[in-house]
């Protein structure tokens, strides 16, 4: 028997804005409009987070 998989279209990349910490031993982010606070702070380390940009696949 022969199974095809489908070809699955390849996702292009779009700038997000995301919150990044400011700590440089810690590489948490999070996306802003996934946030729920103004002004986060980070879940892992409770530093503070500042806007930055990435090239992230978008949410449907």
């Amino acid at each position: 028997m022969y199974y095809s998989r489908k070809q699955e279209e390849p996702v292009e990349d779009v700038e997000t804005s995301i919150w990044t910490c400011t700590k440089d031993d810690c590489i948490c982010w999070m996306r802003e409009n996934l946030s729920f606070d103004e002004i986060p702070v980070c879940p892992i380390c409770s530093s503070s987070m500042v806007k930055d940009s990435k090239m992230l696949p978008p949410i449907a």
